[in-house]
């Protein structure tokens, strides 16, 4: 039997489950990856709000991921919540320095969909030095606003976009991928009409897509299949938790 890839998953503790680790654990299970998790913040939230956050310290976050990365083949990585720039970049460099091929795919959570800030915007200006040394980012449209007005998108001949269109006001759930400057539609499977709000889709849609990558897919493949699997779990049930089988 094929041993399955191994990922990880490096994003904040919410007891809810719907986001962050938890939620990323589950999708690569579901995807048949083999999931490991480094917890950047421990947050207190339920489906509907974010109570409170509390970041790791950024020394214990990077000597978990090289922990891990010496001691397990990892492939692909995903990244959820950081505190700001600065974080970000040092587990970027961590996980480069364990493997400088693993593939690195950042959701930019700037707030949540409640409006509680996780990320410190004033250190926005310091992702020109990061963004480009990721392979893909998945921003919603107004995160894709905010960095395209502060000049923080990324070359896309270095690193991929994928503009996620839960957000649009015209061709809701139509995504755009950007890659080496083409940009490629990803429309709603035919029939996806049907879609409930959820806590954690896009943790949920990162995470399937750094799977695919750790498979091997190319980035089209993988922002597919993995579109695939959010509309699942966006139809999966009514309620703000959705379920991944």
């Amino acid at each position: 039997m094929q041993e399955r890839p191994y990922v990880i998953s490096i994003a904040g503790f919410d007891p809810s489950g719907g986001a962050g680790l938890l939620s990323d654990s589950k999708t690569f299970e579901q995807s048949k990856v083999m999931g490991l998790g480094v917890c950047t913040a421990l947050t207190l939230q339920i489906a509907s709000k974010c109570l409170s956050l509390e970041w790791r310290p950024i020394d214990e976050v990077t000597e978990a991921i090289q922990v891990l990365m010496e001691s397990y083949p990892v492939s692909a990585v995903k990244i959820g919540i950081v505190k700001d720039a600065q974080f970000l970049g040092k587990i970027v460099e961590t996980v480069q320095k364990g493997n400088p091929e693993a593939k690195i795919v950042w959701d930019p959570v700037l707030k949540s969909t409640s409006e509680f800030t996780f990320f410190d915007l004033e250190t926005l200006p310091q992702l020109k030095d990061v963004v480009n040394k990721l392979s893909l980012i998945t921003p919603n449209y107004n995160e894709y606003s905010v960095l395209r007005g502060g000049d923080l998108l990324p070359d896309t001949n270095e690193c991929s976009l994928l503009i996620k269109g839960g957000h649009r006001k015209d061709h809701l759930g139509t995504d755009i991928l950007v890659e080496n400057e083409k940009e490629t539609l990803l429309i709603p499977a035919e029939g996806s009409t049907t879609y409930f709000p959820k806590h954690g889709s896009g943790c949920v849609l990162s995470s399937a897509i750094t799977a695919e990558l750790a498979k091997g897919e190319n980035m089209e493949v993988a922002c597919k299949n993995g579109k695939l699997y959010i509309e699942k779990f966006l139809k999966s049930n009514p309620s703000l938790l959705g379920t991944h089988s």
